[in-house]
Parts: C-alpha cells; sequence; structure tokens
C-alpha cells in the first residue's frame, strides 16, 4: 500500500535536513521521516488527526 499512497512534505521541511516530515492521506493518516521514506510509518485514525490539527492551529 506504501507504493500507492501520495506523499507531502510539510511546509516546515527544508532541504537542509531540518524538520522533514510527509503525511499521505488514506482512511488512516500516514506519517513518516522524509529523509528516510524507507523509515517506519506512523498511521494515525482520520478523527484523531483532524483534532490534533485543530488543536494545534493558530487560534484555535
Amino acid at each position: 500500500m506504501n507504493d500507492q499512497l501520495k506523499w507531502f512534505k510539510s511546509s516546515y521541511s527544508d532541504d537542509e535536513g531540518g524538520e522533514c516530515l510527509e503525511v499521505a492521506f488514506a482512511t488512516a493518516i500516514h506519517i513518516r521521516d522524509s529523509k528516510l521514506p524507507s523509515s517506519p510509518e506512523l498511521h494515525i485514525p482520520a478523527p484523531a488527526w483532524s483534532a490534533f490539527i485543530s488543536a494545534a492551529q493558530p487560534g484555535a
């Protein structure tokens, strides 16, 4: 399934090895280290991801 996911790199990531995170959206949210694409992935249920984003957004 990993080959079928469309990964998005965090806008906070840089090309110098900084805060590198990629996210793919499917039935669960997949998160991995963009510096190591074959690294283990964290899978989070969509409702938990939505709650996290709501809590992390400024002014929320």
